[in-house]
């Protein structure tokens, strides 16, 4: 799928995973570059990033622009299922890089928490909206465009394997991308608070 003059969306390959994880650091403190915020500059990839990509990759693409990675939207169908297969196979590798304090106090802490709770992924309304995602793209790249392509893109994939809705949460401080899903049609859901928005898009048939 082209969208502009050197720059498309295309399925994830493994070639892209450390420009993910990159991209995942360098967005990850609201929108804006998360580079020394936690002790190891991994952590936010090793729960946010890498193991989408390695447990579920065809439902992950990227923006490519002249041949450089600059965003990306990477998606489950099933959180449910997604949850099973993180805590058997992403977790082990997870606990060999990380302690997990509890209960967790800093804000080190809590990150690398949420990283060994897989089941905070399973919302009140997931039978309606089995499906969620996360979306980031560097500044240069943010209000082209891009970031909607990436999400139809995803949106379609989920379609065709028959998903009734996705789902997302963000951070209350993020306020540009709260206004970026409201546009797309992005609804909260019951289960949302104002400290933890939880937003889902229904999918319609094909």
């Amino acid at each position: 799928m082209r969208d502009a003059p050197g720059a498309w969306i295309r399925p994830y390959a493994p070639a892209d995973f450390f420009a993910i994880s990159d991209i995942c650091l360098r967005t990850g403190d609201a929108g804006r570059d998360a580079t020394g915020l936690y002790d190891g500059d991994e952590l936010l990839a090793d729960i946010f990033a890498r193991p989408y990509v390695l447990l579920e990759p065809a439902l992950a693409f990227v923006l490519e622009v002249e041949q450089r990675v600059g965003g990306y939207i990477l998606g489950v169908a099933d959180t449910a299922r997604f949850v099973e297969r993180y805590r058997a196979e992403w977790l082990p590798l997870f606990a060999r890089k990380y302690r997990h304090v509890e209960p967790p106090r800093t804000r080190d802490e809590w990150m690398r928490h949420w990283g060994f709770v897989p089941e905070r992924m399973l919302i009140p309304e997931r039978e309606r909206y089995p499906a969620h995602l996360h979306i980031d793209l560097l500044p240069e790249y943010q209000r082209q465009g891009f970031g909607r392509r990436l999400t139809e893109r995803l949106v379609d994939a989920l379609r065709a394997r028959g998903v009734p809705g996705v789902h997302l949460s963000l951070a209350v401080t993020n306020t540009a991308a709260r206004a970026f899903y409201d546009r797309l049609g992005f609804r909260e859901l019951g289960s949302s608070t104002p400290d933890a928005p939880l937003l889902g898009l229904e999918i319609g048939p094909a």
